[in-house]
């Protein structure tokens, strides 16, 4: 029998299928992480972990909501005293959950050359992948004392071995999958033709991935997993299509996507009936000048707003939070 590959394309007969009483739900996931120069090359020493303590507000500003966010945490944060002091007692409250996220790159053991090619953890030899992932994943259960049950490979960099991996060690969900998207070019994985609904990878070992939510919106948008590849490098054709209303990739983040954006994507995924939306963020936006898209307190603000109104508007839509024991208890296999 075939070992599972998340790279795989599903057919229909490999999606999920939820519970009725399940209904439409969303998650916020946080991919928390060091702070890092993003236009630099990788290296194993430079970075920060400054803004650890405001990740603690999070839950707070969530929890009014019934909102658990999922903190996906890589290894600098996960021996960073801080994170437990920040996390721990919303986590052991259920007001927060906790994952994997693995940046290979500072995660032991160092056992292979720093550069793209191998920031991309699939792209590493089975058995370094599985020794970062094991030594990170029980790093992250010593912290909070729960087995982490959710995965996201940094840079969204599952490979061909990633999927044994995760059911090798009972892991229940996989969220790697960025649809719609192609890192290819950096020798990455190509997501282009991926669907935005969950569908078992393993469904014996009790293994689904979870996309991250991306949608095509306006008079194109049937067209968009044909045209928007073709659009990439045309950036100002691509800006003049989203401008008349024809054809724009709108991912559900706030990380350079505006909040009128966000609410037309929400529309589109609950009417294309997506069973959940993910949203998702880098934890260093929680600090200004940590990521491209925070730079100032004004911008950190705006993050916030941002969340608000999305928040807002999903419950004007009637679409409920939803935690990772909600979606495993929900999945019918």
């Amino acid at each position: 029998m075939a070992l599972p590959n998340i790279l795989d394309l599903p057919g229909e007969a490999d999606y999920v299928r939820f519970s009725p009483e399940f209904g439409q739900r969303f998650i916020v996931t946080v991919d928390t992480e060091e702070e890092f120069d993003w236009s630099k090359p990788f290296d194993r020493t430079t970075h920060g972990l400054s803004h650890v303590p405001r990740i603690a507000k999070v839950p707070q500003f969530c929890e009014g909501l019934g909102i658990a966010p999922i903190y996906l945490i890589d290894y600098p944060v996960a021996t960073d005293p801080g994170v437990v002091e920040a996390l721990g007692e919303a986590v052991a409250a259920g007001r927060a959950e906790v994952g994997v996220q693995l940046h290979p790159w500072v995660s032991p053991p160092h056992d292979e050359e720093v550069n793209v090619h191998n920031s991309y953890a699939g792209n590493l030899p089975p058995q370094l992948e599985v020794a970062k992932f094991r030594k990170l994943r029980d790093t992250i259960e010593a912290a909070f004392g729960a087995a982490p049950m959710i995965y996201r490979a940094g840079r969204y960099g599952v490979g061909p071995a990633s999927a044994q991996m995760l059911s090798n060690a009972a892991l229940a969900i996989d969220t790697s999958v960025r649809a719609r998207f192609d890192y290819s070019s950096t020798g990455g994985p190509n997501f282009r033709d991926h669907p935005v609904v969950p569908w078992w990878v393993d469904r014996r070992g009790g293994l689904m991935e979870l996309p991250l939510t991306t949608v095509f919106w306006g008079m194109l948008r049937k067209q968009g997993p044909l045209l928007y590849p073709l659009l990439w490098r045309v950036p100002q054709l691509r800006g003049l299509l989203a401008r008349v209303a024809l054809l724009e990739r709108i991912p559900l983040t706030p990380e350079g996507v505006s909040i009128e954006e966000a609410i037309k994507g929400i529309d589109i995924a609950i009417d294309d009936g997506l069973p959940i939306l993910v949203f998702s963020f880098h934890s260093p936006s929680l600090r200004p000048g940590h990521t491209p898209y925070v730079r100032d307190e004004n911008e950190l603000d705006q993050l916030y707003d941002w969340w608000r109104a999305v928040f807002a508007y999903l419950k004007k839509r009637q679409i409920n939070p939803a935690s990772v024991r909600d979606i495993m208890a929900a999945a019918q296999i």
